[in-house]
């Protein structure tokens, strides 16, 4: 991942691709421009160039109209996020928007503040770290943050959900330090969701089960009881700390192989999921 995050720009109005694209750049980001429906879904797929970060998708375009360019790339199992730019703001349009498989849906004429802080908002969400690399390894485990995976140290390899993979961006970007539960929500599921303190309990269940050897006894994702989480990238044993296997944990293991709803999948209609 390069140190920049890529916004692709899909806009046939110069004028307008031009301020999107300066003030993008301003802001530090990768921009890309391409004016037809046609030409964006080549340079979406990514080539030589490799794919986006964000895509930025005008719904009236040439040769091939935004929806069905969003649909396309979602039938092929795309998940870049998507933020459509259009002037049919009506209700129904966005419906079909979402519908589609966009993320969020922004009505013309915008405000410029508004739309860069919704960019921001939705790379926030995905785990984008600006000033992160794309691997993280640390005790014979690596992190790709770019393919979503870990490396295990028997050499295997286990995928991440959207939800794990932006917990460990955020514990290994602070690693050492207490990061709370309330900081974990605001970075990972942003301000249109609201799932509950429980909800980051589970996905830490997850990903213990991945990266510790023995995730009743963790020696990296360290619970700090009442507050938060704390990542130490070298093994250290919990001194006095309760149990994992103590009946609260074992309650989150049974919630989670029950019926207890998946954090990966809580998003909010406008802009969840990033």
């Amino acid at each position: 991942m390069s140190a920049r995050a890529t916004v692709l720009v899909i806009e046939d109005e110069p004028a307008l691709a031009s301020v999107l694209v300066d003030n993008l750049e301003a802001e530090g980001f990768t921009v890309r421009w391409s004016r037809d429906g046609l030409d964006g879904e080549q340079r979406w797929i990514g080539g030589s160039e490799g794919p986006p970060d964000l895509v930025v998708l005008d719904v009236m375009l040439p040769k091939l109209d935004g929806f069905e360019l969003c649909e396309r790339m979602r039938a092929l199992g795309d998940d870049t996020p998507v933020l459509f730019l259009s002037a049919r703001g009506q209700a129904e349009d966005r419906v079909r928007g979402l519908h589609v498989g966009a993320d969020d849906y922004l009505a013309k004429p915008f405000h410029l503040p508004e739309f860069l802080l919704r960019v921001r908002a939705m790379l926030r969400r995905r785990g984008w770290r600006g000033d992160a690399g794309s691997r993280y390894a640390f005790a014979g485990i690596v992190i790709d943050f770019r393919s979503w995976t870990v490396e295990t140290r028997s050499g295997g390899r286990e995928a991440l959900g959207e939800r794990e993979l932006g917990i460990l961006r955020l514990l290994t970007s602070r690693a050492g330090e207490v990061v709370p539960r309330d900081d974990i929500l605001d970075e990972v599921w942003g301000d249109d969701a609201f799932p509950s303190s429980r909800t980051v309990d589970n996905v830490v269940v997850r990903l213990r089960r991945i990266i510790e050897g023995d995730p009743s006894n963790p020696v990296h994702i360290h619970t700090v009881w009442g507050v938060g989480y704390r990542f130490t990238p070298d093994p250290e044993t919990e001194a006095g700390a309760p149990s994992a296997s103590t009946p609260d944990d074992t309650t989150l293991d049974d919630a989670l192989d029950s019926d207890a709803p998946d954090a990966n999948s809580a998003r909010d209609l406008e802009g969840g999921g990033a």
